[in-house]
């Protein structure tokens, strides 16, 4: 007999940080770093309208001409960020993430941020599956 498949919301980071859109890029560099976190979800207004990642800070800082001081967080998040609903399937989210090749999917529901799911949070869903499987 097969087990169903658990939702996202088992394995997402629940109410994530997240940041404005016109915040400072220091700010968010910032928060990243203070709370060891890699993603934060951009909301204008409490609406979701970006994603800017770690990676994407380390990749404006290589620009020559760029002054971080002076960028906005929307000068370099990512637009339309993949969002799905806590109740999506795992097996579906995570097989999206690695066709589009994304670090993470901001939960929502009633349009608001309740979640983010990460690659982190989908290896830990894949050791714990393994482990359930191993057993048996």
């Amino acid at each position: 007999m097969t087990k169903p498949v658990p939702p996202v919301q088992k394995y997402m980071t629940a109410l994530p940080h997240t940041i404005g859109q016109d915040q400072p890029l220091s700010v968010a560099e910032r928060k990243m770093r203070d709370e060891k976190i890699r993603h934060l979800p951009v909301l204008d207004g409490g609406k979701l309208v970006g994603v800017i990642t770690e990676r994407d800070i380390q990749l404006v800082r290589g620009i020559r001409g760029f002054e971080p001081e002076t960028a906005k967080v929307d000068d370099v998040m990512s637009e339309e960020p993949y969002a799905v609903e806590p109740g999506a399937p795992l097996d579906e989210v995570a097989e999206y993430m690695a066709r589009k090749r994304l670090g993470s999917a901001v939960v929502m529901q009633n349009g608001k941020v309740v979640g983010i799911f990460t690659a982190v949070d989908a290896l830990q869903a894949v050791s714990d599956l393994l482990r359930g499987r191993l057993r048996k």
